[in-house]
């Protein structure tokens, strides 16, 4: 029994602190890497609208947090997790790549974005953080 719930505290702790790694890094991004004045990055409308404003630097962050969060939750699953440590990395990775189409189907991000950020930015990351893990 004591398995199974630190093994199901390992996922519910990977993905809340990989979300917020991702959220503390977008919510940032801005004052970072400054994105058009158009755009209010707190909207997804505004977003949507004026994504077509972005040069390719404005979309450094939105990777890095997006692979920083699954590198950040998929560890903190593993370094958790009592059993099947790769697995609950993985399950993060899965979990965060599918955040990672919505948001793709979402906003019309150019392909080549899309492309970089899904095939690089969740299951690599979530096998990296495995490794760190072990």
């Amino acid at each position: 029994m004591r398995k199974i719930l630190q093994n199901t505290f390992a996922f519910i702790a990977g993905a809340f602190i990989g979300g917020t790694v991702n959220m503390i890094l977008i919510t940032h991004s801005g004052s970072i890497i400054p994105l058009p004045k158009e755009i209010d990055q707190s909207n997804m409308l505004s977003l949507a609208e004026n994504i077509h404003l972005f040069k390719p630097i404005n979309y450094t962050m939105p990777f890095l947090a997006h692979a920083l969060g699954t590198l950040t939750g998929a560890y903190v699953a593993a370094k958790i997790a009592l059993t099947h440590k790769l697995k609950f990395a993985l399950a993060i990775g899965i979990l965060f790549l599918i955040g990672g189409v919505l948001m793709s189907l979402s906003l019309p991000a150019p392909l080549w974005f899309d492309l970089t950020d899904l095939l690089l930015a969740y299951i690599p990351m979530a096998l990296m953080a495995y490794r760190c893990a072990k």
